[in-house]
């Protein structure tokens, strides 16, 4: 069933480009790529090792790649974690590309384009799976849009869910999800990650789960904030809840399916997002509690907040389409027009009290 990930043996797919009997022999097995190495690239890298296969795990910084093939760490992004022989760190994207027929895109959102661009007629034909949870600034476009755009003639999905890189990386039985209009892309990808921690559940609105990813970035800034400052669990949970409206009543608004919000890829990734001191918007957040500046929060962090980002595009393109959310334009107004958030909250809790439960129906939003 393409809803459940391959848990027996596996069946050969002759029309795959990567061939397993029984899920032990492989023949004909090239290289998995992973394109960046960054917290969760290394991670999804190190899965696919414990899979048996031969990994490509590529990157832009030559003493990054160095540091792992000499040490078998990611001393910047996954420090303490082993990363295993299978793991091939390499710098030179053109002859990964040549080699390797899936390739698991873990690119930031603001570089992703640049870097694939250049590339564009050798991913013709390749398996590209997105990993990045972000939105392009100035087009609004999702990441898998881009590589459509980029490679029309590639094989395109995503990857999305409650996914902390670390607790992945420390074996911390995880579930996620693959997006495909492509029902064999889906197969492969649970056949490739699929293990003993991880399980990888499949779906057809592509579209849906990508949005999710990233859209609950935004608001892990926002719990990250209000745990800084001593509010309540009750806050807590109603920030959540409504971030999970606001949510989807946009990506319907948008033609994602409403459904596909109340599964892993939208109300479970938005629940660990908001409550983890691992995820990193959720510490950006909880730094800008503290009082730290925007820009000193994110130098702290030392690594992509896509969140930030993803505010400034989703407002806009929020209030260009007529869809009500408050969250989103409150955290606008404390990050970038000198609001608070006990004023945000002040100002939520005074609104018009809405439906509960809007996104049952797909249309009437206010």
């Amino acid at each position: 069933m393409l809803g459940l990930a391959a848990t027996g043996p596996l069946r050969i797919m002759p029309a795959s480009p990567l061939v397993w009997i029984n899920g032990l022999h492989m023949t004909e097995q090239r290289p998995i790529a992973v394109l960046g190495g960054g917290s969760f690239g290394t991670a999804v890298a190190n899965l696919l090792a414990e899979n048996g296969h031969q990994v490509r795990l590529w990157m832009r910084d030559p003493e990054q790649a160095e540091a792992i093939r000499v040490n078998r760490e990611n001393p910047r992004y996954l420090k303490g974690i082993k990363i295993l022989p299978a793991v091939d760190a390499v710098t030179d994207l053109q002859a990964t590309l040549e080699a390797c027929d899936l390739c698991f895109v873990a690119l930031p959102s603001s570089a992703l384009r640049a870097v694939l661009v250049p590339h564009a007629e050798r991913l013709s034909g390749k398996l590209l799976v997105s990993l990045t949870k972000g939105i392009e600034a100035h087009t609004f476009k999702l990441m898998s849009e881009i590589l459509e755009e980029i490679a029309p003639q590639a094989r395109i999905g995503v990857l999305s869910g409650p996914n902390l890189a670390r607790e992945i990386a420390e074996h911390a039985l995880t579930a996620t999800v693959v997006a495909s209009e492509d029902e064999a892309l889906c197969q492969q990808v649970q056949e490739a990650l699929h293990g003993r921690t991880f399980r990888v559940y499949a779906s057809a609105d592509r579209y849906g789960v990508e949005l999710g990813g990233a859209l609950k970035n935004v608001y892990a800034i926002i719990a990250g904030m209000a745990v800084a400052l001593g509010m309540g669990e009750n806050t807590k949970s109603m920030l959540i809840t409504r971030a999970l409206a606001e949510m989807t009543r946009f990506a319907v608004n948008q033609g994602a399916n409403p459904m596909t919000f109340l599964g892993l890829a939208g109300v479970g990734d938005l629940i660990v997002t908001c409550s983890s001191p691992k995820s990193r918007n959720y510490q950006v957040g909880f730094a800008l509690g503290q009082g730290l500046s925007l820009e000193d929060a994110v130098t702290r962090l030392g690594e992509v907040a896509e969140g930030v980002n993803t505010l400034k595009v989703l407002k806009a393109k929020a209030q260009d389409a007529g869809v009500y959310m408050p969250l989103v334009a409150g955290l606008h107004a404390i990050l970038f027009e000198g609001r608070t958030l006990d004023q945000v909250i002040e100002l939520l809790m005074r609104g018009e009290p809405k439906t509960d439960v809007d996104f049952i129906s797909t249309s009437g939003f206010n």
